[in-house]
C-alpha cells in the first residue's frame, strides 16, 4: 500500500517511521510519502494561506498549492483522496476495513481554519474525522488513520493478533498478562497458566463480553 500525506508541517510525521510501521516501511511492505505543500506554491515567500472571504478569524489554506501538489503526484486520479476534517465521516473499524483494501491513499491535512472549499470539491473523494472534537490541524488525524490502516497491510502484523484485538469480533479485547505470574500479591488468573486451551478460550470470551458491557455497552447487540 502507498500513502501520500500532504501537509504544511512534514516534520510532524516522524513517529510514523518508528516502531511497527517504521519496520514495515523499511521492509517495503508499506510506502509512506510526506509531501510539503509549500513546495508547490508560486509565492516566493512560500505562503500557502490567506484571510477568508467574508471575514472571520484565522487563515484559510489556498486552493492553488493544494491543486498543484495533487495534480503532480496523482494526475490521473488513481488514488483514494481523503481530507482529514471534523466534518467528515467518523473513522471506525468499519471504515478502516474499507480503506485497507485501497492500493493508494492520498491524505490532505488542513490547518488553521481549514482549506478553500474548491480544493475539496475538485480533488477530494471523502472527508474523514477521527472524532467529535477539533484539532489545530489534520496532521494528528492523518497519523491515526495511517496507523490504523497500515496495521492491516499483509506482513505488518501477525494475523492472529488482528483477529483477536478489540472490535475485530464486535467486542473489546480481553485482559492480557505476562511475567511475573505474581506481582505484589496480584496473581495472573490461574486458567491462563493451566495449558487448557479450551478453558482459556472460554475465559477470554467471557472477559471480553464483561469489559464490553462495562466500557462500551453500545457495542452489545
Amino acid at each position: 500500500m502507498r500513502i501520500d500525506i500532504l501537509t504544511l508541517f512534514p516534520n510532524m510525521f516522524t513517529p510514523l517511521f518508528e516502531s511497527i510501521l517504521g519496520r514495515a516501511v523499511k521492509e517495503g511492505l508499506l510506502e509512506i510519502n510526506v509531501i510539503n505543500i509549500r513546495d508547490y506554491t508560486l509565492d516566493k515567500h512560500l505562503k500557502c494561506d490567506d484571510t477568508p472571504f467574508g471575514g472571520g478569524a484565522g487563515m484559510v489554506m489556498m486552493v492553488e498549492p493544494i491543486a498543484r501538489a495533487i495534480e503532480s503526484i496523482d494526475p490521473n486520479h488513481s488514488a483514494k483522496r481523503i481530507y482529514l476534517s471534523p466534518k467528515g465521516r467518523t473513522l471506525s473499524q468499519k471504515v478502516v476495513g474499507e480503506l485497507k483494501n485501497e492500493e493508494w491513499l492520498i491524505l490532505l491535512c488542513g490547518h488553521y481554519e481549514g482549506v478553500d472549499q474548491r480544493a475539496i470539491d475538485l480533488y477530494i473523494d471523502e472527508e474523514v474525522s477521527i472524532g467529535d472534537y477539533v484539532l489545530t490541524g489534520g496532521e494528528l488525524g492523518a497519523m491515526v488513520l495511517v496507523d490504523a490502516v497500515g496495521r492491516y497491510v499483509d506482513g505488518v502484523l501477525n494475523k492472529d493478533s488482528l483477529e483477536e484485538e478489540s472490535f475485530a469480533s464486535g467486542a473489546l479485547e480481553y485482559p492480557q498478562y505476562t511475567r511475573p505470574a505474581d506481582f505484589r500479591g496480584i496473581k495472573v488468573p490461574e486458567v491462563l497458566t493451566s495449558g487448557n486451551h479450551k478453558e482459556i478460550k472460554k475465559w477470554r470470551e467471557s472477559e471480553s463480553l464483561k469489559i464490553t458491557k462495562k466500557n462500551r455497552p453500545d457495542l452489545i447487540k
